[in-house]
């Protein structure tokens, strides 16, 4: 297909959100400018460039509700959860297992990976802040070496694949037009890889500073930094107890296996029906729907009703809160996509052009046809959108220049797509950016972010080259 000035605008328009993440500045304002340009010039027609800016978000919303709907559910039932005191009691059995320095950072890495992978880093980084750090320090661990270890499971090996609740991997599966159950896949091996040679490497680096047991250690820590809101609001949290927290401590763990064991039954056998897509995503957010109702109930049977209400509200606020800018910037890369693109403007699928995918064909001849040079162009990518803080904004970027590319270079849509996942959340999602969710992390565990920074810097860079290697191999 010749292209069009609508063409060459959603090219400038791409380059423009990527040099305004380079510049660490927020990409919303830009994407609904361009997304009103592409579509004024495509239509040519001022009215109808007006109509786009609202028909690209109305259409990415309507895409992307399912992932507004999962956090929000999960959200909510976590603080149903926390109405109980339930949040702690699964965590405070670990304390028992810490002894020392080291085996204090293997059981921060598995308990916050635990939790992030199941309701986001966000409830995992003050849980594990108010109720393990303490004893990790006390037991000699660095106060630096707790921070990385919940930074690298929790925002970097659990967000990145987002497994359970897939939300990254709708986000790219849907802008590469590929499928959502095998970027998961292959973002979760990717991510494991990642996770592991990333945490390797940094423990090795500071078993040399691991001390020996000591009460000291801890007398000196909680006087290196003053977080006094922090630990008002800890204190207030760590005071809601109930007779059944013990018992959701125990049940909603539970539940979660069990709904597991079964999908993974159902993926690796004949015994089950297959669960595809995001119906896996549906069968844990309506257990979790009922879960929260039961909770609620066990709280205060009088009260329940508006309290369940109540829950899903603020799960909601903090849905929207947490996703909704990546709603009109997902907006302007879905117009990339004929079939989405022909939502958004109005016309008919058959005669809309794919703005992203007719650019590379177009200059398909100046592309090196190279998967290691794709796989590492498309994680570089991954890794520059991450600078926004978020992780989540640049997936609907990398996810369409996954779809464009694949053919062409020889890679599945779906393993570029997933490469691009890992540089986008390994870097923005809380591990190497300091303006991220990685400053809560610095504060619980009372050091430096900036020192953070440096010292997860190397491990994750090799992690990410590790993965995108054995990536090109295996898959």
């Amino acid at each position: 297909m010749e292209l069009t000035a609508a063409h060459w605008m959603y090219l400038a328009g791409t380059v423009i959100i990527i040099l305004t993440m380079l510049f660490r500045q927020n990409v919303v304002v830009p994407s609904i400018i361009v997304s009103f340009l592409v579509g004024w010039i495509y239509t040519d027609s001022f009215t109808a460039g007006l109509q786009t800016i609202f028909n690209a978000s109305l259409t990415a919303a309507g895409e992307l509700f399912n992932i507004f709907l999962i956090i929000a559910i999960m959200t909510a039932l976590l603080h149903s959860l926390k109405s109980l005191g339930s949040d702690q009691q699964m965590i405070t059995p670990f304390q028992k297992v810490m002894k020392n320095g080291h085996i204090s950072f293997w059981v921060i890495i598995f308990v916050t990976y635990a939790i992030s992978l199941f309701f986001w880093p966000t409830p995992a980084v003050p849980l594990v802040g108010a109720l393990l750090v303490p004893v990790a320090v006390r037991n000699g661990l660095p106060p630096i070496g707790a921070a990385i270890a919940i930074s690298l499971a929790g925002q970097g090996m659990a967000l990145s694949s987002d497994y359970v609740i897939q939300i990254a991997p709708t986000l790219t599966a849907t802008a590469a037009g590929a499928d959502v159950s095998l970027v998961a896949d292959r973002a979760f091996v990717l991510s494991i890889i990642t996770g592991i040679v990333a945490i390797v490497i940094a423990y090795i680096s500071l078993r040399k500073h691991i001390l020996q047991p000591s009460n000291q250690h801890l007398i000196t820590w909680e006087q290196s930094g003053e977080n006094s809101q922090v630990d008002e609001d800890l204190d207030e949290k760590l005071t809601q107890k109930s007779k059944f927290s013990l018992l959701f401590a125990v049940l909603v763990p539970l539940t979660f296996l069990i709904i597991i064991g079964y999908m993974a039954l159902a993926k690796f056998s004949d015994v089950l029906p297959s669960i595809e897509g995001g119906t896996g995503a549906a069968l844990i957010g309506g257990a979790s729907c009922i879960l929260l109702i039961i909770a609620s109930m066990f709280k205060n049977l009088r009260t329940s009703l508006n309290n369940v209400s109540d829950h899903i509200v603020k799960g909601f606020l903090f849905a929207f809160k947490a996703m909704g800018p990546v709603i009109p910037i997902a907006g302007f890369f879905f117009m990339g996509s004929s079939e989405l693109a022909a939502k958004i403007l109005g016309t008919n699928a058959d005669e809309m052009p794919s703005f992203l995918f007719d650019l590379v064909v177009a200059g398909q001849q100046y592309i090196p046809e190279s998967s290691l040079l794709a796989s590492f162009g498309i994680l570089l990518i991954g890794m520059i959108t991450g600078l926004d803080g978020s992780g989540f904004s640049g997936l609907p970027l990398v996810g369409s220049l996954s779809g464009a590319l694949g053919d062409s270079v020889g890679v599945d849509v779906e393993t570029l797509g997933a490469i691009g996942q890992m540089g986008a959340i390994w870097v923005g999602g809380g591990t190497l950016v300091a303006w991220s969710s990685l400053v809560a992390v610095a504060g619980f565990a009372k050091v430096s972010v900036m020192e953070l920074v440096r010292k997860s810097f190397l491990p994750v860079i090799i992690g990410l080259i590790a993965s995108t290697i054995i990536a090109i191999w295996i898959f």
